[in-house]
């Protein structure tokens, strides 16, 4: 199959350090090479992959001081895909709604993967356009907007040779981790409160936006001491692992309705189980007692703490190597396309043919 993936232009792909979509973009169009599949990635030029890389940009937007609009490149990469869209059997959107104009012009057969939850705002324009094809990335971002074309959910999935797993030695000295951004959606106020009410170190790592620095400067910034409220910058994906593969626990104490939260299947890929705030695609990821516990509260997040110890770290790696690989998420999307394809096919009144992926 002849496919195109297009990616958001503000990170690379793979990112070097945080970034969820260009991780998830990066696994699914490798596999889709390594299966034999034709794919083209439009993306900033300092990406690296597999598939033919088609770039508007040399690096990633986030990295370039000099772009003051980023919108138009945003414009000029959907106009390369219009451009080529008849070289390709399938174009899979990873940008969110600001493709959908574009790919409402578009003959060739498209999916969009939602990667970020909805707000208020772009909900309106969603529903605009709620007959192309959409893939959620858990069953509760479905339940948000209900009357989207869902082809079907498509949880995220990673590398697990990628996360070495660590048994973590008992006599290590023990502390909570935080990775994701520095903003208030992901918690880390509620995770420095935690680590103070218990008593425990805290290591925080990932980016601050410029639309968060206020909050990271007022909220989070004052109780970082070095010593037991920690932040450790912006980490590569070895110190990344290494991180949550030595922590006791990683906190994840959203604030918002997560689409996916792609920190919880890392964790647990090193065995580290997680104790959340049971919102968004929360349940769908962590074991109830299993591989973490799914907290109603603050409150229940403490006492969780005390209770972490108990839980056998090979259950979380075995989660996620069962249900959370690359090649599991890659297969359902090839089944999605394959039901694009085969829809395209009985609305043209065609003979349907026999897909290998189907068969299989």
């Amino acid at each position: 199959m002849r496919i195109a993936q297009v990616s958001p232009l503000w990170e690379q792909v793979p990112p070097p350090g945080y970034g969820g979509i260009e991780l998830v973009v990066s696994h699914l169009t490798d596999e889709l090479c390594r299966r034999g599949h034709q794919v083209t990635l439009f993306a900033s030029g300092d990406s690296q992959t597999l598939a033919d890389l088609d770039a508007v940009c040399p690096q990633a937007l986030r990295l370039n001081p000099k772009v003051i609009e980023p919108g138009v490149y945003d414009v000029l990469q959907y106009k390369r895909v219009l451009d080529r869209a008849n070289e390709f059997d399938m174009i899979h959107f990873h940008t969110g709604y600001s493709a959908l104009p574009y790919a409402e012009m578009l003959t060739t057969p498209v999916v969009h993967t939602l990667h970020n939850g909805f707000t208020l705002e772009n909900q309106d324009v969603f529903e605009q356009y709620s007959q192309q094809n959409y893939i959620s990335i858990s069953d509760a971002q479905q339940q948000r907007v209900p009357g989207l074309n869902f082809l079907r959910t498509v949880h995220n999935g990673i590398a697990i040779e990628d996360y070495p797993f660590i048994n973590k030695p008992a006599n290590d000295p023990p502390y909570l981790a935080f990775l994701g951004r520095l903003s208030p959606e992901k918690g880390p106020h509620h995770a420095i409160e935690i680590a103070k009410r218990t008593g425990w170190t805290l290591k925080m790592a990932g980016k601050i936006d410029s639309v968060d620095r206020r909050y990271f400067d007022e909220q989070i910034a004052p109780h970082i001491d070095g010593q037991q409220i920690q932040y450790h910058g912006e980490l590569g994906h070895t110190d990344k692992a290494n991180l949550l593969g030595y922590a006791t626990a990683t906190l994840f104490p959203i604030t918002w309705d997560e689409p996916f939260g792609l920190v919880t299947i890392e964790s647990m890929c090193t065995g580290t189980p997680v104790i959340a705030l049971g919102r968004g695609a929360v349940p769908e990821i962590i074991a109830q007692g299993t591989t973490g516990f799914i907290c109603h509260s603050i409150d229940e997040m403490v006492e969780a703490v005390s209770r972490v110890n108990t839980l056998n770290r090979q259950h979380s790696r075995d989660l996620v190597s069962r249900s959370f690989s690359v090649s599991s998420m890659v297969e359902k999307y090839e089944a999605a396309y394959q039901k694009v394809l085969h829809q395209r096919w009985v609305k043209n009144g065609h003979h349907v043919p026999v897909s290998p992926l189907v068969a299989a």
